[in-house]
């Protein structure tokens, strides 16, 4: 009787096993299908980011060209001092204030004018860049929206600094 005890207890020890080992064969199968998903799925395509930070940039320059920038205050100072040096006191107002003034207004607005257009640019080419990618493939929502604001705003900058160069906004006083 006690031959049969230690045989069953056997038994019982070997197809506890055999499940043990079943079990880790059928955990190594689901680990291996696992990564080559992942993998599938990483090479699906870009991911839209270099897009995204190009619109980001776009509304920043917009806004840039509607608030001035670092660039802008340096280059109008050095135009300004350049009036100042190049006005002969002999001069008169009208050529004294275009001198100092006028002409430093109007590289400020060509700054405005220049970050402006670059944000037009920028702003565009990420709207238009779905239609030369891969067919199919859809633009973020938040990526059109930042897009068209920086346009929007590339805009509205180019307009207002036409209408600052030209002395339509805010133009020089006259000197009669």
């Amino acid at each position: 009787m006690a031959t049969n005890a230690v045989d069953e207890t056997e038994a019982t020890e070997a197809t506890t096993d055999e499940k043990a080992v079943d079990t880790t064969k059928s955990d190594e199968v689901t680990r291996t299908e696992v990564p080559a998903e992942t993998a599938e799925t990483k090479e699906e395509g870009p991911s839209g980011v270099g897009q995204g930070a190009a619109a980001v940039v776009s509304a920043a320059l917009g806004v840039v060209s509607l608030t001035g920038s670092w660039l802008g205050t340096v280059a109008a100072a050095r135009q300004n001092l350049i009036g100042q040096l190049e006005t002969a006191q002999n001069a008169g107002v009208a050529q004294q204030i275009q001198a100092v003034y006028g002409d430093a207004w109007q590289t400020t607005a060509l700054w405005g004018g220049f970050f402006a257009l670059t944000a037009l640019v920028v702003g565009v080419f990420v709207l238009a860049r779905p239609a030369f990618g891969t067919p199919g493939r859809i633009q973020a929502p938040w990526i059109k929206s930042v897009a068209w604001a920086g346009a929007a705003l590339g805009v509205i900058g180019l307009f207002l600094a036409v209408l600052k160069y030209t002395g339509i906004l805010l133009g020089l006083p006259s000197a009669s």
